[in-house]
């Protein structure tokens, strides 16, 4: 089990669409930056919710991977 503490998401530097666990109207788009003790580093990102167009976020977001649901790698 050693290797979890190392694992990285093989979508880094890649646009994706991360749903959270507490909201499920709410999600975030962005650029993965990094992925670092459980962290998930957005750039470029935007809060999307339900029927309203996207908000941009300025600087950078970070997630902990406990409040992620599920990831969407986006093309």
């Amino acid at each position: 089990m050693r290797w979890l503490l190392f694992w990285r998401p093989p979508y880094l530097l890649r646009r994706v669409i991360v749903n959270l666990t507490h909201d499920s109207t709410e999600a975030f788009e962005g650029l993965v930056w990094s992925y670092r003790g459980g962290w998930l580093t957005l750039r470029d990102a935007s809060a999307l919710k339900a029927g309203l167009p996207p908000s941009p976020i300025p600087g950078e977001l970070v997630i902990h991977r406990s409040n992620v649901a599920y990831t969407q790698v986006l093309p």
